[in-house]
C-alpha cells in the first residue's frame, strides 16, 4: 500500500467516502493535539495557588461561614433532618435567630409556611425548579419549607437545603406542623 492509497467504504446505502491516507494521519494527529493541548491547560491551572476561601470569601464583601455555622438541624417531631446553610447574608441572619420553633401551615401541598419574627436580608431570584428539601424566604419574613420538587414561577430569598430530604414528604404530611429550627 503506498503513501497515498485511497480507502473508499460505504457510509449510506448508494454514498461512497473516498479517504486518503494522509487525511487519516491529520485527522489522528489534530486529536491528539487538541487531548494534549487540554491536558497542558489542565495541568497550569491544578499549579496555580488558590485562594483560601476566607480570602475569597472576603474578596467577595461577605464573611465566610466557619463549618460549625453552615449546619443548623430542623426537628418535626421525632424526625431530625440536618441542613445546610448557604453563604448569604440572609441565611446568617436566619442562624442569628436560631433556636426557633414555628407553627407551619402547609400551602399547595408542597411546602410548609410561616412568619418569622422578624424580617431577614433579601437577595430574592426565580429559582425555576424549586427542589424537596429547600429551605427558602419569600419575601423578606416568610420562612419557606419545601417538600417536594416542583416549577415556579415565584422568587426566593436562598437560606439553605436538607442534607438528606428523604422522609421530609412523610414528616411534613398536608397538615399544618410545629418545627424547631437550631443550631446544635
Amino acid at each position: 500500500m503506498t503513501m497515498c492509497s485511497t480507502i473508499t467504504h460505504q457510509v449510506d446505502p448508494g454514498a461512497f467516502v473516498k479517504e486518503t491516507s494522509y487525511y487519516r494521519a491529520w485527522r489522528g494527529w489534530r486529536g491528539l493535539s487538541l487531548a494534549l493541548g487540554l491536558l497542558a491547560l489542565g495541568a497550569c491551572q491544578a499549579g496555580q495557588p488558590s485562594a483560601p476561601a476566607n480570602v475569597a470569601a472576603a474578596k467577595a464583601g461577605t464573611a465566610a461561614l466557619q463549618p460549625e455555622e453552615s449546619r443548623m438541624w430542623m426537628t418535626v417531631g421525632e424526625r431530625r433532618f440536618a441542613i445546610t446553610l448557604t453563604n448569604t447574608p440572609a441565611a446568617r441572619a436566619f442562624a442569628a435567630h436560631l433556636p426557633l420553633t414555628l407553627d407551619m401551615a402547609d400551602l399547595n401541598g408542597n411546602e410548609k409556611h410561616a412568619e418569622l419574627p422578624k424580617a431577614l436580608p433579601v437577595h430574592a431570584s426565580r429559582p425555576g425548579t424549586i427542589r424537596q428539601g429547600d429551605l427558602m424566604l419569600y419575601g423578606a419574613s416568610t420562612l419557606v419549607v419545601f417538600y417536594l420538587t416542583f416549577d415556579s414561577s415565584y422568587s426566593y430569598t436562598r437560606l439553605g437545603r436538607v442534607d438528606d430530604p428523604a422522609g421530609l414528604v412523610q414528616a411534613l404530611g398536608l397538615r399544618a406542623v410545629q418545627i424547631n429550627f437550631s443550631s446544635n
